[in-house]
């Protein structure tokens, strides 16, 4: 039939059109979804009475297009029903309209049963006892389909279909990495998104309790205020699958980065200075996902209370708490407003008590509703500043408290500039939490290092944080650190003030008043430093180890920074990272311990230690002396006694090679491999390695390039790749090998591979930027280059500054998340005119936005 396909498809495109116009209109959201709905009806039933079908069957439709629901582009699920099972005609007459729906134009999700096979499925398979329970009649025989309706009812088990469905609902929330705060969530799947309302619905109307919130209100398992709330959830987070579905023109629930912008704007946000309209979308999301979330949980556990009901006596824990079956329940149901600092002393109780699995449902609502008591009045009252410093200064529990009170809004009304970052994202390229989640998860990580059964984690954070004084301190510090963010202007700066007035406000002493401002003012310091200036150079150690003053305030600056790193993201911290932190750490405390910073102690030190190392090697006692006799004074400073052990017994003995020889190893420390370089030097010569780590799709993340005084590079470089963790006793082979043979050609060296820049970085580029400038000392030139990352970033500008023939003594490397910021120490003989260096940054700058 394919004239009458042709023709409904057109009706139907054309109405969809025009629904889709009406809700671009009108912005009804219920409308729209009702009225494709009805389109895909008229369409399926008109195609159904063509087909000449007997009377004896029924067209039904499950899943969402049975809820009566249907997305611009989802799929139209049915269920062709049955009296028998069907004979080779019959068979074959169902797939021809199968064919014709799809011919149509519907994405088509179908099966064929007999009301027999659709019990013996639904009791198999919980999913197809969800889409059945969710079954209406599209056309066909309705007493067929009554029937089934019967005998779905009376197969439903309550109970086993609220444990099967809480259980499905916790695989799919650890699937979501168990947060609403994804930076790209999904609104139908994700936790606190629609398929969580879904839920609540399915097993309430399994259960006999209603199928809408207003049912369920009506039952009381919610109340008014709580249904309106949900309903207004339901409804915002429709109106964003709907527009996804439409500016996609696909059917696409994700809020990737590329969309949320135009998706953002469709509701009529618009960017600021200082935020963009997707901030003001992904916000107002997280919002409504954490109070999704929050009402869920009362609502499971109303509900698995009328299905699992007990006698339980409830066990006085004081006079506002009980314990009730495992959780902690409210005394009587005006707590909160008798006694509003219980709505701190709840979360308190919760971590002294660890026994109890969480708060009740009767509880988490008086709370959710008695939250907006927490006023000036409230926060300006001492016994709630007493409560609130007992729960960072207790033994246990404390991060469970502090994700409860985030959860319940709690703790964003108490410190009013947190609820500002609440939900906020932060389009750095490097962080992949929202500001609170970030927030939250630093305080994570610093608690943990008090932790024993951590200690395996960070051995050397755990022994620092075993002998520093109340470590509260450092929760404080991490929870004001980032507070600022998203006001405009330096936030550690603006940090600083909400961090004294908490502190002044409670009662914490002036000296660890002064200690938490300086480490939310100082929070970046440590990891600039130890990553982007040269560590080998004492003024560097001299001036950080004067900012940072004595041993307390250093250790706690490592401590929280080695937190705050691993906080922004997983792929952001590495060992080679760690090794940077702790060497400024120890360098630093042996100044602040009286020791005055000198290169000569430093270099005897190393030599010492690195001739220990050639005797477990087995070398002659003197075997290293003409090797060293050619190396300056840089060249042991900025390398650690263990590089130089294994580079002194690779090249000892081929100091007068003619060829390139290249050694590697696994790194010592962290993941990575060492590749060293020995050469009589030569012009463009880390371009050259560089093109080939480029060719071969391996990250550089560290280079030290020297030049000895025999005119030899001895260049050394740590670079990964994922592939080395299972393969590496052959990679170093073939990189041993292929550099070498590569670094005998004098071939050109091949243009710079245009590489491409993740989906990320091309939603939220970075404006580049390029610094040079001369060093202190008037003897090189320090070049800062900031950009998103790509594969070939570094090949790029090592052949731009081989171009102005620029020679390279040092390269810091850092990498966090999409973004590059490398720092290399460089001099020349272009570099004496203005105009070349004025050249030099305009190619770098072009090449780097490309």
């Amino acid at each position: 039939m394919p004239s009458l396909a042709v023709t409904l498809k057109k009706q139907l495109k054309a109405k969809r059109q025009e629904a889709i116009e009406a809700f671009q209109a009108d912005g009804k959201t219920d409308h729209l979804l009702t009225q494709l709905r009805r389109n895909v009806d008229a369409a399926l039933t008109e195609a159904w009475e063509k087909c000449d079908l007997p009377r004896d069957i029924a067209l039904v439709a499950v899943g969402g297009y049975g809820r009566g629901e249907l997305f611009p582009h989802s799929d139209v699920d049915v269920l062709i029903l049955l009296d028998e099972t069907p004979g080779k005609a019959m068979q074959e007459k169902l797939e021809s309209l199968v064919q014709l729906f799809w011919d149509i134009g519907l994405e088509i999700g179908h099966s064929i049963r007999t009301i027999d096979e659709c019990m013996s499925e639904s009791a198999a398979d919980i999913t197809v006892q969800t889409s059945l329970l969710e079954a209406r009649l599209v056309t066909g025989n309705k007493t067929l389909f009554q029937l089934l309706q019967v005998k779905c009812q009376a197969a439903m088990d309550p109970r086993a279909f609220f444990l099967a469905k809480t259980l499905e609902l916790r695989q799919r929330h650890v699937k979501y990495e168990d947060t609403p705060y994804s930076l790209e969530p999904n609104c139908k799947e994700s936790p606190g998104g629609l398929r969580d309302l879904q839920v609540i619905l399915w097993v309430a109307k399994a259960a006999g309790l209603g199928d809408s919130w207003s049912k369920l209100a009506q039952r009381g398992l919610l109340t008014a205020t709580e249904a309106r709330q949900l309903t207004q959830k339901e409804r915002a987070f429709k109106d964003i699958r709907i527009r996804l579905h439409i500016y996609t023109n696909r059917r696409e629930d994700r809020l990737v980065f590329d969309i949320q912008t135009p998706i953002a704007e469709s509701f009529g946000f618009k960017s600021t200075d200082t935020r963009r309209a997707s901030e003001y979308l992904m916000q107002r999301y997280y919002w409504a996902a954490k109070a999704v979330t929050q009402l869920n949980t009362i609502l499971l556990q109303n509900i698995e209370a009328q299905l699992f009901p007990q006698d339980v006596i409830p066990q006085k824990i004081n006079e506002r708490f009980n314990e009730l079956n495992g959780f902690l329940d409210i005394a009587h149901d005006n707590v909160f407003e008798d006694t509003p600092s219980a709505m701190l002393e709840v979360f308190l109780v919760l971590a002294q008590h660890q026994e109890l699995k969480d708060m009740s449902a009767r509880t988490m609502r008086a709370l959710w509703h008695a939250r907006f008591k927490i006023d000036n009045a409230f926060r300006a009252d001492p016994a709630n500043h007493a409560l609130f410093m007992q729960i960072l200064q207790g033994k246990r529990g404390i991060m469970h408290a502090l994700r409860r009170m985030n959860q319940t809004s709690v703790l964003g009304r108490y410190l009013p500039n947190f609820r500002r970052i609440v939900g906020q994202m932060q389009h750095d390229l490097f962080h992949v939490y929202t500001v609170d989640q970030h927030i939250l998860m630093v305080v994570r990580n610093v608690r943990r290092f008090t932790m024993s059964e951590h200690a395996h984690e960070y051995p050397f954070c755990s022994q620092l944080m075993a002998n520093f004084a109340q470590p509260w301190i450092l929760y404080v510090a991490a929870l004001f650190h980032d507070i600022a963010k998203g006001r405009g202007g330096d936030h550690s700066k603006l940090g600083m003030a909400d961090a004294r007035q908490f502190c002044v406000q409670h009662g914490i002493s002036e000296a660890n008043t002064e200690l938490v401002v300086f480490l939310v003012e100082h929070h970046l310091t440590m990891s600039q430093v130890a990553q982007k200036q040269d560590l080998s150079d004492p003024d560097v150690i001299q001036q950080f180890a004067d900012s940072v003053k004595d041993e307390r305030h250093l250790t706690a600056l490592y401590l929280l920074t080695v937190a705050d790193i691993r906080g922004t993201s997983p792929k952001v911290w590495n060992a080679w990272k760690g090794k940077l932190l702790e060497d400024l750490y120890r360098m630093t405390l042996r100044v602040l311990g009286g020791e005055a910073p000198s290169a000569d102690r430093e270099l005897k030190n190393t030599q010492q230690e690195a001739i220990k190392t050639l005797r477990l090697y087995g070398l002659p006692a003197d075997a290293h002396e003409n090797f060293w006799r050619q190396l300056d004074v840089a060249y042991f400073l900025r390398l650690d006694a263990s590089d130089i052990a294994w580079q002194t017994r690779s090249f000892y003995d081929k100091m007068d090679s003619k060829v390139p020889l290249v050694k590697c190893r696994l790194a010592p420390i962290g993941e990575g491999v060492q590749v060293a370089v020995y050469t009589p030097d030569q012009p463009d010569l880390f371009a050259r390695i560089c093109s080939y780590f480029d060719e071969k799709n391996f990250s550089i993340l560290d280079a030290k390039i020297h030049t000895t005084k025999t005119n030899y590079a001895l260049d050394a470089f740590l670079i990964s790749a994922p592939v080395f963790a299972k393969n590496y006793r052959d990679i170093i082979n073939l990189i041993e090998h292929e550099l070498a043979h590569l670094l005998q050609s004098d071939s050109p060296l091949p243009a710079p591979a245009k590489g491409r820049l993740s989906r990320l970085s091309r939603t939220f580029p970075i404006n580049p930027s390029v610094d040079l400038r001369p060093d202190e000392r008037g003897q090189y030139y320090l070049l800062s280059v900031s950009a998103n990352d790509r594969n070939g970033l570094l090949y790029t500008i090592s052949n731009i500054l081989a171009k102005y023939k620029i020679n390279l003594h040092t390269a810091k490397v850092m990498t966090l998340g999409e973004r590059v910021e490398d720092v290399f120490l460089v001099d020349g003989a272009a570099l004496n005119h203005p105009r070349n260096q004025i050249m030099l940054e305009t190619d770098l700058l072009k090449a780097l936005r490309i």
